[in-house]
Protein backbone atom coordinates (compact mmCIF):
# COMPACT_ATOMS: atom_id res chain seq x y z
CA UNK A 1 0.00 0.00 0.00
CA UNK A 2 1.36 3.37 -0.95
CA UNK A 3 2.03 5.65 2.00
CA UNK A 4 1.27 9.35 2.17
CA UNK A 5 4.18 11.67 2.82
CA UNK A 6 3.96 12.72 6.50
CA UNK A 7 3.05 16.35 7.17
CA UNK A 8 4.18 16.64 10.79
CA UNK A 9 7.95 16.29 10.32
CA UNK A 10 11.23 17.66 11.66
CA UNK A 11 14.21 18.04 9.34
CA UNK A 12 17.64 16.85 10.48
CA UNK A 13 20.65 17.77 8.33
CA UNK A 14 20.67 18.35 4.58
CA UNK A 15 17.78 16.46 3.00
CA UNK A 16 18.58 17.27 -0.62
CA UNK A 17 20.06 13.83 -1.26
CA UNK A 18 18.11 10.92 -2.72
CA UNK A 19 16.37 8.80 -1.60
CA UNK A 20 14.39 10.63 1.13
CA UNK A 21 14.56 8.89 4.51
CA UNK A 22 11.72 9.28 7.06
CA UNK A 23 12.33 7.92 10.58
CA UNK A 24 9.40 7.66 12.98
CA UNK A 25 9.90 9.43 16.31
CA UNK A 26 9.56 6.21 18.40
CA UNK A 27 12.43 4.66 16.42
CA UNK A 28 14.61 7.70 16.99
CA UNK A 29 13.77 7.58 20.71
CA UNK A 30 14.60 3.85 20.90
CA UNK A 31 18.01 4.37 19.26
CA UNK A 32 18.70 7.14 21.79
CA UNK A 33 17.90 4.68 24.60
CA UNK A 34 20.37 2.20 23.14
CA UNK A 35 23.01 4.94 23.16
CA UNK A 36 22.33 5.51 26.87
CA UNK A 37 22.56 1.75 27.49
CA UNK A 38 25.91 1.64 25.68
CA UNK A 39 27.31 4.40 27.91
CA UNK A 40 26.32 2.40 31.01
CA UNK A 41 27.46 -1.04 29.80
CA UNK A 42 30.94 -0.15 28.57
CA UNK A 43 32.62 -0.70 25.20
CA UNK A 44 30.52 -3.54 23.76
CA UNK A 45 28.86 -2.31 20.53
CA UNK A 46 25.09 -2.56 20.26
CA UNK A 47 23.28 -3.36 17.05
CA UNK A 48 19.68 -3.00 15.90
CA UNK A 49 17.68 -4.05 12.84
CA UNK A 50 15.60 -1.39 11.10
CA UNK A 51 12.04 -2.24 10.03
CA UNK A 52 10.04 -0.36 7.43
CA UNK A 53 9.27 -0.21 3.74
CA UNK A 54 10.67 1.32 0.58
CA UNK A 55 8.51 3.08 -1.99
CA UNK A 56 9.82 3.87 -5.45
CA UNK A 57 8.41 6.87 -7.22
CA UNK A 58 8.75 8.28 -10.68
CA UNK A 59 11.40 10.85 -9.77
CA UNK A 60 12.12 10.15 -6.09
CA UNK A 61 12.36 7.09 -3.82
CA UNK A 62 11.15 7.18 -0.21
CA UNK A 63 12.29 5.06 2.74
CA UNK A 64 10.01 4.85 5.80
CA UNK A 65 11.57 3.41 8.99
CA UNK A 66 8.86 2.80 11.59
CA UNK A 67 10.46 0.05 13.70
CA UNK A 68 13.75 -0.99 15.32
CA UNK A 69 14.64 -4.38 16.90
CA UNK A 70 17.69 -4.71 19.10
CA UNK A 71 20.14 -7.41 18.08
CA UNK A 72 20.47 -10.01 20.82
CA UNK A 73 24.17 -10.38 20.11
CA UNK A 74 26.39 -8.32 17.80
CA UNK A 75 29.79 -9.97 17.77
CA UNK A 76 33.12 -8.48 16.80
CA UNK A 77 36.08 -10.15 15.05
CA UNK A 78 38.82 -7.61 15.34
CA UNK A 79 37.25 -4.49 13.83
CA UNK A 80 34.68 -6.40 11.82
CA UNK A 81 31.06 -6.96 12.79
CA UNK A 82 29.53 -10.46 12.79
CA UNK A 83 25.79 -11.26 12.71
CA UNK A 84 25.30 -14.99 13.37
CA UNK A 85 22.31 -17.15 12.51
CA UNK A 86 20.89 -17.14 16.03
CA UNK A 87 20.78 -13.33 16.01
CA UNK A 88 18.94 -13.40 12.69
CA UNK A 89 16.47 -16.02 13.95
CA UNK A 90 15.54 -14.06 17.08
CA UNK A 91 15.25 -10.86 15.05
CA UNK A 92 12.80 -12.47 12.60
CA UNK A 93 10.68 -13.76 15.50
CA UNK A 94 10.53 -10.30 17.12
CA UNK A 95 9.68 -8.68 13.80
CA UNK A 96 6.86 -11.15 13.20
CA UNK A 97 5.51 -10.68 16.73
CA UNK A 98 5.51 -6.89 16.88
CA UNK A 99 5.59 -5.64 13.28
CA UNK A 100 3.61 -8.36 11.48
CA UNK A 101 4.54 -8.04 7.80
CA UNK A 102 7.24 -5.42 8.35
CA UNK A 103 10.43 -5.79 6.31
CA UNK A 104 13.91 -5.50 7.79
CA UNK A 105 15.55 -3.08 5.40
CA UNK A 106 18.74 -2.13 7.25
CA UNK A 107 20.69 -2.08 10.46
CA UNK A 108 22.36 0.31 12.92
CA UNK A 109 25.55 0.09 14.99
CA UNK A 110 26.07 2.06 18.18
CA UNK A 111 29.75 2.30 19.12
CA UNK A 112 32.00 4.98 20.49
CA UNK A 113 35.33 5.79 18.84
CA UNK A 114 34.60 3.85 15.67
CA UNK A 115 35.09 5.71 12.39
CA UNK A 116 31.80 7.02 11.04
CA UNK A 117 32.64 5.57 7.66
CA UNK A 118 32.07 1.87 6.92
CA UNK A 119 35.12 -0.08 5.85
CA UNK A 120 35.14 -2.68 3.11
CA UNK A 121 34.23 -5.55 5.44
CA UNK A 122 31.22 -3.64 6.74
CA UNK A 123 30.13 -2.91 3.16
CA UNK A 124 30.44 -6.63 2.31
CA UNK A 125 28.38 -7.59 5.36
CA UNK A 126 25.66 -5.12 4.43
CA UNK A 127 25.53 -6.25 0.80
CA UNK A 128 25.30 -9.87 1.96
CA UNK A 129 22.64 -9.23 4.61
CA UNK A 130 20.62 -6.55 2.74
CA UNK A 131 21.27 -6.89 -0.97
CA UNK A 132 18.20 -4.90 -1.95
CA UNK A 133 18.59 -1.38 -3.38
CA UNK A 134 18.09 1.60 -0.99
CA UNK A 135 18.61 -0.45 2.19
CA UNK A 136 19.94 1.62 5.12
CA UNK A 137 22.97 1.46 7.41
CA UNK A 138 23.31 3.85 10.41
CA UNK A 139 26.45 4.59 12.44
CA UNK A 140 25.95 6.33 15.83
CA UNK A 141 28.59 7.59 18.29
CA UNK A 142 26.87 8.03 21.71
CA UNK A 143 29.78 9.98 23.17
CA UNK A 144 30.22 12.50 20.38
CA UNK A 145 26.48 12.50 19.66
CA UNK A 146 27.13 11.96 15.98
CA UNK A 147 25.21 9.84 13.52
CA UNK A 148 25.55 9.12 9.80
CA UNK A 149 23.03 7.50 7.46
CA UNK A 150 24.16 5.40 4.48
CA UNK A 151 22.08 3.95 1.64
CA UNK A 152 22.94 0.98 -0.55
CA UNK A 153 23.02 2.26 -4.11
CA UNK A 154 25.40 1.97 -7.08
CA UNK A 155 26.77 -1.22 -5.46
CA UNK A 156 28.13 0.72 -2.47
CA UNK A 157 27.07 2.41 0.80
CA UNK A 158 26.55 6.10 -0.06
CA UNK A 159 26.30 8.69 2.70
CA UNK A 160 23.02 10.63 2.97
CA UNK A 161 23.32 14.20 4.29
CA UNK A 162 20.13 14.25 6.32
CA UNK A 163 16.72 12.76 7.02
CA UNK A 164 13.27 13.56 8.41
CA UNK A 165 11.81 12.62 11.77
CA UNK A 166 8.04 12.27 11.53
CA UNK A 167 5.28 11.90 14.16
CA UNK A 168 2.29 9.58 13.96
CA UNK A 169 0.54 6.83 15.92
CA UNK A 170 2.85 3.81 16.04
CA UNK A 171 1.41 1.15 18.40
CA UNK A 172 3.74 -1.59 17.08
CA UNK A 173 6.93 0.22 18.06
CA UNK A 174 5.30 1.45 21.25
CA UNK A 175 4.48 -2.09 22.39
CA UNK A 176 7.96 -3.34 21.52
CA UNK A 177 9.61 -0.53 23.51
CA UNK A 178 7.42 -1.26 26.54
CA UNK A 179 8.34 -4.95 26.44
CA UNK A 180 12.07 -4.23 26.28
CA UNK A 181 12.32 -1.29 28.67
CA UNK A 182 13.65 -3.38 31.59
CA UNK A 183 16.22 -4.98 29.32
CA UNK A 184 17.35 -1.58 28.08
CA UNK A 185 17.53 -0.11 31.59
CA UNK A 186 14.56 2.21 31.31
CA UNK A 187 12.95 2.97 34.69
CA UNK A 188 9.25 1.97 34.87
CA UNK A 189 8.23 5.55 35.54
CA UNK A 190 9.90 6.62 32.30
CA UNK A 191 7.53 4.91 29.94
CA UNK A 192 8.31 5.35 26.28
CA UNK A 193 4.72 6.20 25.55
CA UNK A 194 4.84 9.18 27.88
CA UNK A 195 8.13 10.40 26.48
CA UNK A 196 7.04 10.22 22.86
CA UNK A 197 3.66 11.70 23.67
CA UNK A 198 5.36 14.45 25.64
CA UNK A 199 7.59 15.33 22.70
CA UNK A 200 4.60 15.40 20.41
CA UNK A 201 2.56 17.50 22.82
CA UNK A 202 5.47 19.92 23.24
CA UNK A 203 5.68 20.31 19.50
CA UNK A 204 1.94 20.88 19.17
CA UNK A 205 1.97 23.25 22.15
CA UNK A 206 4.82 25.30 20.68
CA UNK A 207 2.99 25.56 17.37
CA UNK A 208 -0.22 26.57 19.11
CA UNK A 209 1.66 29.19 21.14
CA UNK A 210 3.07 30.70 17.97
CA UNK A 211 -0.38 30.82 16.45
CA UNK A 212 -1.81 32.47 19.57
CA UNK A 213 0.96 35.04 19.56
CA UNK A 214 0.29 35.73 15.91
CA UNK A 215 -3.44 36.16 16.56
CA UNK A 216 -2.72 38.38 19.57
CA UNK A 217 -0.39 40.50 17.47
CA UNK A 218 -3.01 40.82 14.74
CA UNK A 219 -5.64 41.76 17.33
CA UNK A 220 -3.38 44.39 18.89
CA UNK A 221 -2.63 45.80 15.45
CA UNK A 222 -6.35 46.00 14.65
CA UNK A 223 -7.11 47.67 18.01
CA UNK A 224 -4.29 50.17 17.53
CA UNK A 225 -5.51 50.98 14.03
CA UNK A 226 -9.05 51.52 15.36
CA UNK A 227 -7.78 53.81 18.12
CA UNK A 228 -5.75 55.86 15.64
CA UNK A 229 -8.80 56.11 13.36
CA UNK A 230 -10.98 57.23 16.28
CA UNK A 231 -8.45 59.89 17.28
CA UNK A 232 -8.31 61.15 13.69
CA UNK A 233 -12.11 61.29 13.42
CA UNK A 234 -12.37 63.11 16.76
CA UNK A 235 -9.71 65.59 15.67
CA UNK A 236 -11.46 66.30 12.39
CA UNK A 237 -14.79 66.70 14.21
CA UNK A 238 -13.25 69.12 16.70
CA UNK A 239 -11.70 71.17 13.89
CA UNK A 240 -15.02 71.28 12.03
CA UNK A 241 -16.85 72.24 15.23
CA UNK A 242 -14.32 74.99 15.91
CA UNK A 243 -14.74 76.33 12.38
CA UNK A 244 -18.53 76.25 12.72
CA UNK A 245 -18.33 78.08 16.06
CA UNK A 246 -16.13 80.75 14.48
CA UNK A 247 -18.57 81.05 11.59
CA UNK A 248 -21.53 81.43 13.96
CA UNK A 249 -19.64 83.97 16.05
CA UNK A 250 -18.76 85.98 12.92
CA UNK A 251 -22.39 85.88 11.82
CA UNK A 252 -23.59 87.09 15.23
CA UNK A 253 -21.04 89.90 15.22
CA UNK A 254 -22.16 90.90 11.72
CA UNK A 255 -25.80 90.89 12.77
CA UNK A 256 -24.96 92.92 15.87
CA UNK A 257 -23.13 95.48 13.72
CA UNK A 258 -26.08 95.75 11.39
CA UNK A 259 -28.43 96.23 14.32
CA UNK A 260 -26.30 99.00 15.80
CA UNK A 261 -25.98 100.90 12.51
CA UNK A 262 -29.52 101.42 11.26
CA UNK A 263 -29.68 102.26 7.60
CA UNK A 264 -31.28 105.65 6.99
CA UNK A 265 -32.79 107.07 3.83
CA UNK A 266 -33.22 110.72 3.03
CA UNK A 267 -36.66 111.69 1.80
CA UNK A 268 -36.82 113.84 -1.28
CA UNK A 269 -39.22 116.44 0.14
CA UNK A 270 -40.34 117.44 -3.34
CA UNK A 271 -43.92 118.25 -4.18
CA UNK A 272 -45.44 116.51 -7.17
CA UNK A 273 -48.34 118.05 -9.05
CA UNK A 274 -51.43 115.94 -8.89
CA UNK A 275 -54.33 116.10 -11.42
CA UNK A 276 -58.00 116.22 -10.48
CA UNK A 277 -58.47 112.58 -11.55
CA UNK A 278 -55.62 111.40 -9.30
CA UNK A 279 -57.05 113.41 -6.40
CA UNK A 280 -60.46 111.83 -6.93
CA UNK A 281 -58.98 108.33 -7.21
CA UNK A 282 -56.69 108.52 -4.19
CA UNK A 283 -57.27 111.16 -1.56
CA UNK A 284 -54.55 109.79 0.67
CA UNK A 285 -51.85 110.34 -1.98
CA UNK A 286 -53.05 113.95 -2.37
CA UNK A 287 -52.81 114.58 1.32
CA UNK A 288 -49.38 112.96 1.44
CA UNK A 289 -48.07 115.16 -1.38
CA UNK A 290 -49.46 118.26 0.22
CA UNK A 291 -47.98 117.26 3.56
CA UNK A 292 -44.59 116.76 1.91
CA UNK A 293 -44.87 120.26 0.40
CA UNK A 294 -45.75 121.65 3.75
CA UNK A 295 -42.79 119.93 5.36
CA UNK A 296 -40.45 121.36 2.73
CA UNK A 297 -41.86 124.83 3.33
CA UNK A 298 -41.41 124.45 7.07
CA UNK A 299 -37.81 123.38 6.57
CA UNK A 300 -37.07 126.32 4.28
CA UNK A 301 -38.70 128.67 6.75
CA UNK A 302 -36.66 127.27 9.60
CA UNK A 303 -33.40 127.63 7.65
CA UNK A 304 -34.24 131.17 6.67
CA UNK A 305 -35.12 132.02 10.24
CA UNK A 306 -31.77 130.65 11.44
CA UNK A 307 -29.98 132.72 8.82
CA UNK A 308 -31.84 135.82 9.80
CA UNK A 309 -31.09 135.32 13.48
CA UNK A 310 -27.39 134.96 12.71
CA UNK A 311 -27.40 138.15 10.69
CA UNK A 312 -29.19 140.03 13.44
CA UNK A 313 -26.72 138.87 16.10
CA UNK A 314 -23.77 139.99 13.97
CA UNK A 315 -25.25 143.49 13.53
CA UNK A 316 -23.23 144.20 10.40
CA UNK A 317 -25.52 146.92 8.97
CA UNK A 318 -29.00 148.31 9.46
CA UNK A 319 -30.21 147.66 5.93
CA UNK A 320 -29.46 143.97 6.17
CA UNK A 321 -31.37 143.75 9.42
CA UNK A 322 -34.40 145.33 7.79
CA UNK A 323 -34.28 142.90 4.86
CA UNK A 324 -33.90 139.93 7.12
CA UNK A 325 -36.80 140.99 9.27
CA UNK A 326 -38.90 141.37 6.16
CA UNK A 327 -37.83 137.89 5.02
CA UNK A 328 -38.63 136.47 8.41
CA UNK A 329 -42.07 138.02 8.33
CA UNK A 330 -42.57 136.60 4.88
CA UNK A 331 -41.48 133.10 5.98
CA UNK A 332 -43.74 133.26 9.00
CA UNK A 333 -46.60 134.16 6.76
CA UNK A 334 -45.80 131.21 4.44
CA UNK A 335 -45.49 128.85 7.36
CA UNK A 336 -48.87 129.99 8.66
CA UNK A 337 -50.43 129.50 5.26
CA UNK A 338 -48.88 126.02 4.79
CA UNK A 339 -49.99 124.99 8.27
CA UNK A 340 -53.52 126.02 7.33
CA UNK A 341 -53.21 123.90 4.17
CA UNK A 342 -52.06 120.88 6.23
CA UNK A 343 -55.02 121.39 8.54
CA UNK A 344 -57.32 121.42 5.55
CA UNK A 345 -55.78 118.24 4.18
CA UNK A 346 -56.05 116.52 7.54
CA UNK A 347 -59.68 117.60 7.78
CA UNK A 348 -60.19 116.23 4.29
CA UNK A 349 -58.60 112.93 5.29
CA UNK A 350 -60.80 112.76 8.33
CA UNK A 351 -63.89 113.43 6.23
CA UNK A 352 -63.03 110.84 3.54
CA UNK A 353 -61.80 108.20 6.01
CA UNK A 354 -58.50 107.64 4.14
CA UNK A 355 -56.16 108.49 7.03
CA UNK A 356 -54.16 105.70 8.63
CA UNK A 357 -53.62 107.37 12.02
CA UNK A 358 -56.61 105.51 13.43
CA UNK A 359 -54.53 102.32 13.57
CA UNK A 360 -50.85 103.25 13.00
CA UNK A 361 -49.32 104.64 16.21
CA UNK A 362 -52.08 103.63 18.61
CA UNK A 363 -49.67 101.39 20.51
CA UNK A 364 -47.04 104.15 20.89
CA UNK A 365 -45.04 103.06 17.81
CA UNK A 366 -45.55 104.71 14.45
CA UNK A 367 -44.45 102.99 11.22
CA UNK A 368 -43.34 105.54 8.63
CA UNK A 369 -45.50 105.37 5.51
CA UNK A 370 -44.77 106.53 2.01
CA UNK A 371 -44.75 110.35 1.77
CA UNK A 372 -44.57 110.87 5.57
CA UNK A 373 -42.52 113.65 7.15
CA UNK A 374 -42.06 114.40 10.83
CA UNK A 375 -44.46 117.32 10.56
CA UNK A 376 -47.12 115.11 8.96
CA UNK A 377 -46.58 112.44 11.61
CA UNK A 378 -46.84 115.03 14.40
CA UNK A 379 -50.03 116.37 12.85
CA UNK A 380 -51.53 112.87 12.50
CA UNK A 381 -50.73 111.83 16.04
CA UNK A 382 -51.16 115.10 17.99
CA UNK A 383 -53.11 117.45 15.71
CA UNK A 384 -50.27 119.96 15.29
CA UNK A 385 -46.57 120.17 14.28
CA UNK A 386 -45.26 121.13 17.70
CA UNK A 387 -44.11 117.56 18.52
CA UNK A 388 -41.49 117.27 15.74
CA UNK A 389 -38.57 118.03 18.07
CA UNK A 390 -39.91 115.65 20.70
CA UNK A 391 -40.13 112.83 18.14
CA UNK A 392 -36.54 113.53 17.03
CA UNK A 393 -35.26 113.43 20.62
CA UNK A 394 -37.24 110.26 21.43
CA UNK A 395 -35.77 108.37 18.42
CA UNK A 396 -32.30 109.98 18.32
CA UNK A 397 -32.92 111.64 14.96
CA UNK A 398 -30.49 114.49 14.26
CA UNK A 399 -31.79 115.38 10.80
CA UNK A 400 -35.57 115.43 10.58
CA UNK A 401 -35.50 114.97 6.81
CA UNK A 402 -33.67 111.58 7.07
CA UNK A 403 -36.47 109.09 7.72
CA UNK A 404 -37.43 106.12 5.53
CA UNK A 405 -40.54 104.16 4.75
CA UNK A 406 -41.15 101.32 7.21
CA UNK A 407 -39.05 102.91 9.96
CA UNK A 408 -40.55 102.47 13.44
CA UNK A 409 -40.70 105.62 15.58
CA UNK A 410 -41.41 105.84 19.29
CA UNK A 411 -44.09 108.45 19.99
CA UNK A 412 -43.57 110.74 23.01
Amino acid sequence: MERQIPKNVRQIGNVSDSPKIYVEDYVDTFLTQLCEKYEKSGSIPIGAFLVGDIQEGGEEDYIYIYGAIQMHDLKMSGNDYIIDDNTWKEAFEDCKQYFEDGEMLGWAVIQSGAPLMPDSETVKLHKKSFPKKNTVFVMKDPVEKDEVYFVHKMNDLMEIGGHYTYYEKNPCMQNYMISTRKKNGVHPSETVEDRAAKDFRNLVRARGERQRQKRAGSLMYAVSACLVLIVIVMGVSMINSFERMNSVQSTLETLAGRTDSVETQETSGTVTAVTEEEKAGDGSDDSSDQSAGAEKTDGEAARKSEGNDTDVSDGSNTGAETDNNNDANTVDQKTTDETADIDKNDDKDADTGTGSSSENGNDGIYVVEKGDTLAIISRKMYGDVSHVDAICRMNGIKNGNLIYEGQKLLLP
